[in-house]
Order: C-alpha cells, then structure tokens, then sequence
C-alpha cells in the first residue's frame, strides 16, 4: 500500500538545466535585440503565461515555450543561489 502522505522527491536532471539555460540565453538575446527589457519581459511571462511578453525573433517564443514556467523558475533560482554561494542542497 502506498503512503500517500510522505513527502514527494523528484530530481531535476542536469541535462534538463542546460536546455532551460540555453533557451533562456536565447531568448534573453533575442529581447534584448529587439530593444526590449529582458528580465522585465521574462518575469510578465512567468507570472502570466502569455507568451506575447517574449518576441518571436530568433524564435524565442516557441523555445520558451517548450520549457514548464516552474522549470523555468527552478533552474534560474539554483543559478541564483549557486552564484551567492548558499548551501542549496
């Protein structure tokens, strides 16, 4: 019988890291090519959903969206707290 009530793991593989900093490189150059905010435009998509906050130049908008936003979320709060040098994990 399963323990519905433990707590959940799930790891993150480090490949999949890569590809969400990839595509966010991608897309961080392609706003910023276009004149745009880049962090301004990455944050109204993550806390929106609407993709129209990312430009479709360099293809941005349909890598982006290939990418969860919780994904998106996690991989730049580990860059975060790995370039501060805190103890994530």
């Amino acid at each position: 019988m399963d323990n519905n009530l433990s707590t959940q793991f799930f790891e993150f593989e480090v490949n999949m890291d890569k590809k969400v900093q990839d595509i966010l490189e991608t897309v961080f150059r392609a706003l910023t090519e276009k004149g745009y905010n880049p962090v301004n435009q990455i944050v109204g998509y993550i806390m929106s959903g609407d993709p129209t906050y990312i430009t479709s130049h360099m293809g941005a908008r349909s890598l982006i969206m290939k990418v969860e936003r919780d994904e998106l979320v996690e991989v730049i709060l580990k860059k975060f707290i790995e370039v501060n040098g805190w103890s994530g994990q």
